[in-house]
């Protein structure tokens, strides 16, 4: 594709759709290369991993016992909720560390950027904030009553981000 591609942001998820999205990315689009003595920057990859708030430790607060008992306050657990972020940064870790060996060897420009909120509307944002030139993700290939309950952050995204959208599906290679 065009070598007039200034930010590409390419979602990953750990799942091996991102994965194969980052993989297609790297291999298939050709970046921004400025002339010499040009005030043009080169173009860049923008790996992009989204935690989830760690929301969960709010959810289990049982608020106020009655009866004189502790308030919601003092049953706040600092260490539990430590504990889940802690956790979803070694995952983030993780996926990083995976993509980044993808990366390795490309002779590409990227960087990677972590955001915490949901997916669809972080990934958004920083298409918006970056006047991302291209949005690159997986599709994981919901089936239509899994996509109901759960939404499709690559459909969002088809419909809000303010870029052209590419939706890399994964190849079955078991069939």
């Amino acid at each position: 594709m065009s070598g007039k591609l200034g930010w590409v942001i390419i979602a990953v998820d750990g799942s091996q759709e991102s994965m194969a999205a980052l993989r297609w990315a790297l291999d298939n689009l050709k970046l921004r290369t400025p002339a010499p003595n040009s005030e043009e920057t080169p173009g860049t990859f923008v790996i992009l991993h989204v935690q989830s708030p760690p929301n969960i430790a709010t959810t289990l607060n049982p608020g106020s016992i009655p009866f004189g008992g502790p308030s919601a306050a003092e049953l706040e657990v600092p260490a539990f909720t430590q504990a889940i972020e802690a956790h979803q940064q070694r995952i983030t870790n993780a996926i990083l560390d995976h993509a980044l060996e993808i990366c390795a060897g490309k002779n590409v420009n990227y960087r990677t950027e972590v955001l915490i909120g949901e997916p669809k509307e972080k990934i958004c944002e920083a298409v918006e904030n970056l006047h991302a030139d291209l949005l690159v993700m997986g599709s994981r290939a919901f089936g239509p009553i899994k996509r109901m309950f759960l939404g499709s952050v690559s459909n969002y995204c088809l419909n809000h981000a303010q870029c052209p959208v590419f939706v890399a599906k994964h190849k079955d290679n078991s069939s």
